[in-house]
């Protein structure tokens, strides 16, 4: 593995698990400010996040430091640093622009908060779940950087246990709070991937 390509690689993977860290810490906190009037957060909810959060940052943050399980590195080439940046940016993008889209609807986990209003601008009218979409970014763009199949398979395995335990409940919420209005943009929409899915 080239040495000083891996390093670059690992170093622009931790800028933006800074730089998402921000991004999220910010609007979490205007949020808070809105009151909840429905939370279906249960534990099934709970190992998802944990997933997610394992896969996208604990593990992959283990790896960076020690470098195990080194048996699974693939060759480092620009191409592939260039490719990875790249890719983890436009997830950094989308998510900041996700947040902002929701303002105060936001919430980390399955919650309806007061005025919750149904969004469809921006990102939503294209796919209803974006921040999925982002966190699907992010996992390709670590594959790059991090240059892991390990670490990458694992990402991809904590977001798909994410996206799985929560997307059909959350479009529950969805129809219970907005029923037809919702059901109307689920005709109209895919959930992460503009066009396909």
């Amino acid at each position: 593995m080239n040495v000083s390509l891996a390093s670059v690689g690992e170093a622009i993977w931790v800028l933006g698990i800074v730089a998402w860290y921000v991004i999220r810490y910010s609007f979490e906190r205007r949020a808070k400010r809105a009151r909840i009037v429905k939370d279906k957060n249960s534990l099934l909810d709970k190992v998802g996040l944990a997933s997610a959060l394992f896969g996208l940052a604990i593990f992959p943050v283990f790896y960076v430091i020690s470098g195990i399980p080194e048996a699974a590195d693939f060759p480092v080439h620009l191409w592939t640093v260039i490719l990875g940046g790249g890719i983890f940016l436009s997830a950094l993008v989308l998510f900041r622009i996700t947040h902002k889209s929701l303002g105060k609807n936001w919430s980390i986990t399955l919650q309806i908060r007061e005025q919750h209003c149904l969004v469809r601008t921006g990102p939503y009218a294209l796919v209803r779940h974006p921040m999925y979409t982002s966190f699907l970014l992010m996992v390709s763009g670590q594959f790059f950087l991090l240059a892991n199949w390990f670490v990458g398979l694992l990402g991809l395995l904590g977001f798909a246990i994410l996206f799985f335990l929560r997307v059909d409940k959350e479009e529950e919420m969805m129809l219970d709070k907005f029923g037809q209005q919702y059901r109307s943009y689920m005709g109209t929409s895919k959930r992460i991937i503009p066009f396909v899915y």
